[in-house]
């Protein structure tokens, strides 16, 4: 006998994602069903915040009602409240340039192939890292406490849509269930269960490369500042970051939790995969999980080898999982929203995780969503709504695509790469900065691409980007960079005498302030209000 759920809302997935949008839906007074295929805990990737993460954060918990959830959107209050949930410290983006072929100069001792961007002044307002083993348990925990029906180990397999809503059908432990929702939500990532159950296609990123990835978790890794002599203090540890190590082709991600466990992987292109001997071609030839496994980590090794700072670091470490392989990386569904459904930004496309846009994504999203779902199920003009929703996501997902494939295409002329990044930096920082002054109408969309200035000459520098093969062309192109962001930038940033260091200065915000339409003592109340100068990292 098949068990039927009926419900306002059915969120696919309870991730990070899924269960606080079940905890904003359970606020407005919605039933929830919670749908997870698997169980909780459980490790996934996709971990390292951003200051726009924790300022969209801050704001749904402030909207919604949820201050305990609060705590979470900076290092000093998730520690002094909740000490025993894992995550890391991340005062900035840490970038360094590696050759591969042994020729190059050892980016830990020259500061032109590193880039060194904070986030923060101190610890105290610092971002995370989100260990989402305990993280995404703790949200799904808070769902389930606020009234949404959990259901977990749910194979589901078919969705029909009709008049009034959504029918998902599947089982449970063997045993059928249906859930019938007025709306569902899918929150199950790429090619996830409504991509795959209503074969929405996929639509091309076409600026971005094919990319693949392998990944795991490690025990026993040691800290990057351990082989460095710094001969002045850099803006904040190395390692207390989202670590980037950059090499023609590719990348790889470094981040330290404060539980003793290291996320660490590699991301690059199907052409430098091949030629690194980290393609999962072969991997079909090896039936056996483990031969699988004892091919990816010889895989990770041999890339470990060439070079040299990480082959010190993880020379004591060891995988605590098997290694994941994802074959192909960015996605983009062909389609987003339908009259009873909606696929989250996780869900409706994925680029890469290299300058972490997949969470303010996400929190946009929810943020977008949850607007809808206070209508109600009859609101007057939420087809509208939801059309809407869905052109905002797929323009934030092809803005971040242009910018990241361009990035991609730099990786072996690193200061292209860094004067790209200066594109995002001065973009986000902005917008957060307008926010906090009350002045969102400054940054309605993601990098600040419909702003009438600096939209037009940020997709023009993208693609001016991929032209330059001189050293000529690439200093006019740093130049070109510095008087685009200049408009908006309130972080000093782009600044050649800060030789690619860049350190979070009031005084940078305050000289903005004309830029951001406020006075310098409404930024020094920003100042205060934020803990800027709070030097504690765990009073903030």
């Amino acid at each position: 006998m098949t068990r039927a759920v009926d419900t306002d809302l059915a969120i696919v997935g309870s991730g990070f994602a899924g269960s606080l949008l079940a905890l904003i839906a359970r606020h407005l007074g919605c039933s929830v069903a919670l749908i997870e295929r698997g169980t909780h805990p459980r490790i996934v990737i996709g971990e390292s915040t951003t200051p726009l993460t924790n300022l969209f954060l801050e704001e749904l918990c402030d909207r919604y009602e949820l201050p305990e959830i609060r705590n979470f959107s900076k290092w000093g209050t998730w520690q002094r409240n909740h000490p025993e949930v894992g995550c890391g410290l991340k005062r900035g983006f840490s970038f360094f340039h590696h050759s591969l072929d042994g020729s190059g100069i050892d980016p830990l001792a020259d500061r032109t192939r590193q880039l060194l961007v904070a986030a923060s002044p101190h610890d105290g307002i610092a971002d995370t890292h989100w260990y989402r083993a305990d993280f995404d348990n703790l949200l799904m925990q808070a769902a389930r406490r606020s009234g949404a029906e959990y259901f977990d180990h749910v194979l589901l397999n078919d969705a029909a849509e009709s008049a009034g809503g959504m029918e998902l059908r599947g089982t449970r432990h063997g045993c059928p269930m249906a859930f019938r929702a007025k709306f569902v939500v899918d929150a199950t990532g790429p090619r996830g269960f409504l991509h795959r159950a209503l074969q929405l296609g996929e639509a091309q990123l076409p600026t971005m490369p094919p990319t693949q990835a392998l990944y795991s978790h490690f025990s026993g890794v040691e800290r990057l500042e351990s082989q460095v002599l710094y001969h002045e203090a850099p803006p904040y540890p190395v390692d207390d970051a989202a670590v980037h190590h950059i090499f023609p082709g590719g990348w790889i991600w470094v981040l330290q939790f404060n539980n003793g466990m290291t996320s660490a992987g590699v991301v690059c292109t199907d052409e430098t995969a091949a030629k690194l001997g980290l393609s999962a071609a072969p991997r079909p030839q090896c039936p056996n999980p483990a031969d699988r496994e004892a091919h990816d980590a010889a895989a990770w090794q041999r890339l470990l080898e060439s070079i040299p700072a990480l082959r010190n670091q993880f020379a004591g470490a060891r995988p605590i999982r098997p290694f994941i392989r994802i074959p192909r990386l960015s996605f983009r569904s062909a389609q987003i929203v339908g009259r009873h459904w909606a696929l989250l930004p996780s869900a409706a496309g994925f680029v890469d995780p290299l300058l972490s846009t997949g969470f303010p994504l996400t929190l946009l999203g929810i943020e977008r969503l949850a607007a809808i779902l206070e209508e109600g199920p009859n609101g007057p003009d939420r087809s509208d709504r939801l059309s809407d929703y869905a052109v905002q996501t797929d323009a934030d997902l092809l803005a971040a695509a242009d910018l990241v494939g361009a990035l991609y295409a730099s990786m072996d002329n690193f200061p292209v790469f860094v004067a790209l990044t200066m594109l995002y930096f001065a973009a986000v920082s902005y917008a957060e900065s307008a926010h906090r002054l009350g002045k969102p109408e400054l940054a309605s969309s993601f990098l600040l691409a419909d702003h009438p200035r600096f939209g037009p000459d940020l997709r023009a520098l993208i693609r001016q980007s991929r032209c330059i093969s001189t050293p000529e062309q690439t200093a006019r192109f740093a130049e070109d960079v510095r008087r685009a962001v200049d408009p908006i930038n309130v972080a000093g940033l782009a600044d050649p005498d800060r030789r690619n260091w860049y350190p979070v200065e009031a005084n940078d915000l305050l000289a903005g302030a004309h830029k951001l339409h406020v006075t310098r003592e409404e930024v020094e109340s920003l100042l205060d209000r934020c803990g800027f100068r709070q030097m504690s990292s765990v009073e903030a």
